[in-house]
């Protein structure tokens, strides 16, 4: 295939998982507007205590996210954010290939999103999309399919693909239309991240530290099914439920009763499905993660 990465070169693996004393899930939302209730943080310690929503009744912004990154969050975090941390680079060797200005890693993807949008509101991306050389790359509302996006599903990245391979149902993060596109997300992501000014790394994109607080991408779903649930019935929606999810894992009940939105439910397994499985030094090494692809593409923690 034209553009296909032939280096494999692996990199190299960690003696063992990080042990972290926190481990927190953020359920991120690439909607218009300041505050979005699809937004929820799930926070909880190295114990077996269940997950607990941070600032409950709190409608988030994605300023306020943040702020909570950058001053509230404790040492030592593992941090989950649903969103992708990247886009797709190694099927064609380049994010946008053909185009001069195409970036060459992840930072400077982070950083030409946070230069084209930096006058968009509340960590929008519009103006980045709406860049006659980008756009080609896009699939947008109201009918607007770049020439170069990929026929179908759209350009997928390499753990994407492995995402499939689990039995997940990933979407492009060039697609920015339907209810499972997850490319706004992303893309809103991508200026907070670049907001942070490396000073919490973003694995696997920065090194995995040997200490100190770390950013990973999670996909919901990879935590419901390690779980107990489907992919097609990732969703929690009762309290009932939810338990039984988090005795899978080795968390004690959250004691929920009655119907529980799915962003705080996702939240909520997720974080406790970081503290099952970080010490697990094989999801730190997935084996077709290459040097080359951790620093374009990124990964999400758990595909393997």
């Amino acid at each position: 295939m034209v553009g296909q990465e032939t280096n494999r070169t692996p990199v190299t693996p960690p003696r063992s998982g990080r042990d972290f004393r926190h481990f927190a899930a953020i359920d991120w939302s690439g909607a218009v507007g300041e505050r979005q209730r699809g937004i929820a943080v799930a926070l909880c310690d190295h114990d077996d205590r269940a997950p607990q929503i941070v600032r409950p009744g709190h409608v988030w912004s994605r300023a306020d996210v943040l702020g909570w990154l950058q001053r509230d969050m404790a040492p030592g975090t593992l941090v989950g954010m649903d969103l992708g941390i990247s886009l797709p680079f190694a099927d064609a060797g380049a994010f946008f290939p053909g185009w001069a200005d195409s970036p060459s890693d992840a930072h400077a993807l982070w950083a030409l999103v946070e230069n084209m949008a930096a006058s968009d509101a509340h960590h929008a991306a519009t103006s980045f999309v709406d860049h006659e050389d980008i756009a080609r790359h896009f699939r947008r509302h109201g009918g607007r399919q770049g020439d170069l996006f990929t026929p179908g599903r759209g350009r997928m990245r390499v753990t994407e693909r492995a995402q499939e391979a689990m039995g997940c149902k990933p979407t492009s993060n060039f697609n920015l239309v339907g209810a499972s596109q997850v490319g706004k997300s992303s893309l809103t992501g991508m200026r907070v991240l670049h907001a942070l000014n490396r000073t919490i790394p973003v694995w696997p994109i920065d090194p995995l530290p040997a200490h100190g607080s770390v950013i990973c991408e999670i996909y919901t779903t990879i935590a419901a099914m390690a779980a107990g649930r489907t992919a097609a019935r990732s969703k929690i929606r009762t309290g009932a439920d939810l338990d039984t999810a988090l005795a899978a894992l080795g968390s004690r009940a959250h004691c929920h009763a009655g119907p529980i939105d799915d962003h705080r439910s996702d939240a909520i397994i997720t974080a406790a499905w970081l503290r099952h499985v970080a010490h697990d030094a094989r999801l730190w090494h997935p084996a077709a993660m290459t040097e080359k692809i951790a620093i374009t593409e990124g990964w999400t923690f758990g595909a393997h």
